[in-house]
């Protein structure tokens, strides 16, 4: 029993110690715990403290038989209640601890919601100190210790004046007061005068206003009172009158003008007119009347003002007005991005480009002494170093034939014994001719670097992607939203994978988890399986799959067609919001003009990654193509975009119609110039010199980078860092699909089956292929009769469930063993 003992305690003692930081930290039950907790407490203590302040006096004489039960007190929470109120009011701050329950309960709601928890600080740092303050205000006013002070209070400020007298206690008081406004309220001398400035421009400017509408409000008046004067003027008075045309005329005119001041006058101050409920039952709409003054019998004309309609507030704009536009990234407001200190620096061992001043004369030497054997003469030659490769730009002299120097490629490589010489005739954009040779000595491009560049932290694009560095040792950053998408082949083991990584960390590096998701398909299941970490922050995935990252070549077609469906559904949300593309739909969705109960919601880019797509094309083909071609013609717009590595160029897997739809390609290092024309419509890509060394065409010239590396620690890291974040409930659920599969699952009586069923079972088992073409070919039937026996063969047991394009498994190994079946069923 003591050895078993020792064992146990060298078990015990090999365990790691949890550090104090981790033990120290509540997890999301307990943060909900404690701070239902501080929320009752702090409305507790608030009760307690408001009763106190009405029956502190009796309750006093009970406090000091505390805890006896027998004793009660008039407190809210009985003698409790009193107790701590007596505690924090009386000996304490005085009526300045009601701060205390205030911010016990605030504290409470900041860890129930998991909120910042920097402006709980601050408000603790601030309230603290207003409650000392004014309890010591109250006991400098008062000469003792009591309810408005508190003992604290009344020491402070008797301690105060006993050292720096009373003068000196109403200094400090009054600096600390100046304190709390300044940094805490932000107000500032100038920015209270500019407040009264403005304070009496507005009573000045409604001063005016009032003048103004008292103004036209008496023109109007006087005006009626004209008019009904002379409506009053009996028949005979009208016979008196001198009938003058210049007069009437001017009458007439008088009259015109004093409608156009009135209804000026009502244009301008429509705003304060409408404001005031006196004027409204008076004066609106407002009416004027006009008659012949020499004719009585003439018909009055009425002339009514039209006051002009107010134009109301757009609901999307007073929705941002009020609460800001939408922002995606609020429910993981607290997240933090990856630091470049998670990505390792290779320029510590490398020490950045090294030119070699030897390496380049000897190689420019070669390269002159080569040409002029074929007598073709140079005027001008240059170099620029690349991270490995070198090129040597040549002005020709006048006369030379561009195909000339083009044909030398192989005596040019021979000529400085060299692997992946590449000659560019002519250079795009250069009167210049471009010859590529690699570097003696390889510098690595880090991935760290390529993150760090300016060019790719600046860069205002989408779905910003920093591939590598060119031969001019620049950082290449693309945006694989304009691409649209991207398609990457090479040989064996010489960098896709590790392409894909770099693709996947810019994205990881630049887009929060709100903007980005991804979709996986990984038949190697070795390759992407590290970001698994992040399945709840940026993977996608059907809603019935264990796993966000596809392995299992059966699942990819439901996932091909479930985005599919996700593209349908994206577009008839476009269509819905009369926008063109996803970026107008969530800019105008962040302006809250588009409304959710409607089926809208702001929609994250979707990435869909393959590593091997020749696999993919071996066991699921047109299921697979097909599907990923509508996806590759019709997804830029609602933001799906592909990105698809091969290492088999060839024609049978990059088809024409996958081509066609992919004009961003990356060629790695190939074995032969047919495969380099199969994914780059041209040659160059045999003559790469691998671990990286990549072509990029975007449909027009070929640029040559050096693939960014990062290795495996590094994603791995990366992962970690963001897993360890709080994330999503679960992964982005893609719409459910369900295959419409061949054959079945239920039974099929021995009666209802075919005269030919034991006939095609000997067929299939003797050929151990279970395909409906075997029975066609062998028995000379047709489709829909031979898929009929199929299904009677699965149902008997003879063959295996369907599994895509493939042939059933044959579940029979012999016709011996078919015969047993056959007769146990008897």
């Amino acid at each position: 029993m003591a050895k078993k003992k020792v064992t146990t305690k060298r078990k015990t003692s090999k365990k790691p110690k949890t550090p104090l930081k981790e033990r120290l930290t509540l997890s999301r039950q307990q943060k909900v715990i404690l701070g239902s907790f501080l929320f009752f407490l702090g409305i507790a203590l608030f009760f307690a403290f408001i009763s106190f302040f009405f029956n502190w006096k009796i309750d006093q004489s009970e406090i000091s038989q505390f805890p006896n039960r027998t004793s009660s007190a008039k407190n809210w929470l009985s003698i409790s209640g009193a107790k701590v109120s007596d505690f924090f009011i009386f000996r304490g701050f005085g009526i300045s601890a009601i701060i205390i329950p205030v911010l016990i309960s605030l504290t409470g709601v900041y860890l129930f919601f998991d909120l910042n928890k920097k402006k709980l600080a601050g408000f603790w740092f601030w309230g603290t100190l207003v409650m000392l303050w004014i309890s010591v205000i109250f006991g400098f006013v008062q000469k003792e210790s009591g309810l408005f002070a508190g003992v604290i209070g009344y020491e402070v400020n008797d301690l105060m004046q006993d050292y720096i007298g009373f003068i000196g206690t109403v200094l400090v008081l009054a600096f600390f007061a100046i304190v709390y406004i300044v940094v805490r309220l932000r107000y500032t001398p100038e920015k209270i005068s500019a407040s009264l400035r403005k304070t009496q421009t507005e009573i000045t400017k409604d001063y005016e206003s009032a003048k103004k509408i008292n103004g036209s409000k008496a023109k109007r008046n006087e005006n009626k009172e004209v008019i009904t004067d002379k409506e009053n003027l009996s028949a005979g008075d009208t016979k008196d009158l001198s009938v003058d045309t210049p007069v009437l005329e001017k009458v007439t005119e008088k009259v015109a003008k004093e409608i156009n001041k009135a209804t000026n006058s009502t244009k301008r101050t429509v705003n304060e007119f409408f404001g005031n409920p006196e004027n409204q039952s008076d004066d609106v709409p407002e009416k004027l009347i006009i008659k012949s003054e020499d004719n009585p019998d003439d018909l009055a004309m009425e002339v009514e003002t039209v006051v002009e309609e107010e134009e109301v507030e757009n609901l999307s704009a007073k929705l941002v007005k009020d609460f800001g536009e939408f922002d995606p990234k609020l429910e993981l407001g607290n997240y933090k991005y990856p630091t470049i200190e998670l990505l390792k620096d290779y320029s510590i061992q490398n020490g950045g480009i090294t030119i070699d001043q030897g390496e380049l004369e000897e190689n420019k030497n070669r390269i002159v002494e080569t040409l002029k054997n074929y007598k073709i003469e140079i005027a001008q030659i240059k170099a620029t170093v690349g991270p490995t490769v070198t090129l040597y730009e040549i002005v020709p002299e006048a006369g030379i034939r561009i195909s000339k120097i083009k044909n030398l490629e192989d005596d040019i490589a021979l000529s400085l014994a060299a692997l992946g010489i590449r000659i560019i005739a002519p250079i795009p954009g250069k009167g210049t001719i471009g010859i590529e040779v690699p570097n003696k000595k390889s510098t690595i491009v880090s991935m760290r670097s390529a993150i760090a560049s300016s060019k790719f932290q600046g860069a205002e694009m989408e779905l910003p992607l920093s591939l590598g560095k060119t031969i001019s040792n620049e950082t290449f950053v693309v945006d694989l939203a304009k691409m649209p998408h991207l398609l990457m082949a090479g040989a064996t083991g010489q960098g896709k994978s590790v392409g894909l990584n770099a693709i996947l960390t810019s994205l990881l590096y630049k887009k929060h988890p709100a903007e980005v998701k991804f979709v996986l398909v990984d038949p190697k299941k070795v390759e992407l399986t590290l970001f698994n970490k992040i399945e709840r922050h940026y993977l996608a995935k059907l809603p019935d799959a264990e796993e966000a990252i596809i392995t299992d070549n059966n699942k990819v077609i439901n996932t091909l067609n479930s985005l599919c469906i996700e593209m349908d559904a994206r577009y008839d949300l476009l269509k819905n919001a009369m926008v063109r593309n996803i970026k107008e739909y969530n800019t105008k969705f962040r302006a809250r003009k588009l409304n959710p109960e409607n089926g809208h919601k702001f929609l994250p880019y979707i990435v869909l990654v393959v590593d091997e797509f020749a696999d993919l094309i071996m066991t699921a083909g047109k299921e697979v193509e097909t599907p990923i071609a509508r996806l590759a013609q019709l997804a830029r717009a609602i933001g799906i975009h592909l990105i698809i590595a091969t290492q088999r160029p060839s024609v049978n897997v990059i088809t024409g119609m996958i081509k066609a739809n992919f004009p961003a390609r990356i060629a790695f290092r190939v074995t032969s110039k047919i495969d380099s024309r199969t994914i780059l419509d041209t040659g160059g890509a045999d003559q790469l010199i691998g671990r990286g060394d990549m072509l990029y065409t975007q449909g027009n010239d070929l640029v040559r980078i050096q693939c960014a590396f990062v290795d495996t620690p590094e994603v791995e890291r990366i992962t970690e860092y963001i897993g360890g974040q709080k994330a999503y409930p679960d992964a982005y659920l893609l719409p459910e699909y369900s295959g419409e599969e061949s054959g079945t699952s239920l039974d099929i009586d021995v009666k209802d089956r075919d005269k030919l069923f034991n006939e095609a079972a000997e067929v299939i088992v003797t050929a151990q292929q279970g395909s409906a073409s075997l029975l066609q070919r062998k028995l000379k039937l047709g489709y829909n009769r031979a898929g009929r026996l199929i299904d009677q063969l699965e149902a008997a047991g003879i063959v295996g469930p369907f599994e895509g394009s493939k042939a059933r498994q044959v579940l029979v190994t012999d016709l011996i063993a078919l015969k047993q079946l056959l007769d146990a069923e008897k």
